[in-house]
């Protein structure tokens, strides 16, 4: 879904990003503040750190209708969006759920980047859209984004952790209690056989008897 035009100017609500003959992305100062706001994988970068993070990224626009990535696939790359609308879909059955829509300034597909992880739902272009994608060999090569993006990713996780933690004890604590076990009773002592005594042998037998 690459372009190949030398030069693209693209504009939503007031907010552009251009991409040069180089595919250099030059974005309006309202996208990457919203980046800022929205984009947690880039949470406690400085405004210059993340032009240079965005400026490794590669340009991505997509038409209405178009999956970004499909659900099951293995994916190795997240995405940020810059103007449009996504859709989040995942599958039940023979029937599809929309799960969420993200506009500019959001991302999607981050925990790729922590091992060839499968994808777990689709997301489909809304409305024609302009993304850019980093891909993971990109992101490793760059130390400087690394530090910032892989920590984000492991609060994030830990931070779904103790959500599904915290929702897992809500639901054990509706469960009715378990029915208190009946003790067995306990078997009857059984008497220990008693042995049978034995006469001594070659005891003389005393009697009061006079000869």
């Amino acid at each position: 879904m690459a372009t190949s035009n030398p030069f693209v100017r693209i504009s939503d609500q007031n907010e552009r990003a251009e991409l040069g003959p180089k595919m250099a992305i030059k974005l309006d100062a309202l996208i990457v503040q919203k980046i800022q706001q929205k984009v947690p994988v880039f949470k406690g970068m400085t405004t210059e750190r993340l032009m240079r993070t965005l400026a490794t990224a590669d340009f991505f626009p997509v038409e209405p209708g178009d999956a970004i990535f499909l659900e099951g696939e293995r994916g190795s790359s997240f995405f940020v969006l810059i103007t449009g609308e996504v859709i989040i879909q995942k599958r039940k059955g023979d029937a599809v759920m929309e799960l969420a829509r993200l506009g500019s300034g959001e991302c999607f597909g981050e925990m790729s980047l922590v091992g060839n992880q499968i994808r777990t739902a689709t997301v489909r272009a809304a409305s024609k859209c302009v993304t850019i994608r980093f891909m993971r060999e990109v992101v490793d090569a760059n130390p400087e984004a690394a530090h910032f993006i892989y920590r984000n990713i492991a609060n994030i996780l830990a931070g779904r952790l103790e959500q599904s933690s915290g929702k897992l004890a809500d639901v054990m604590s509706q469960l009715p209690p378990a029915p208190e076990a009946t003790p067995e009773p306990a078997p009857e002592p059984t008497a220990a056989a008693t042995p049978k005594a034995t006469p001594p042998k070659n005891i003389p037998v005393v009697t009061n008897e006079v000869n």
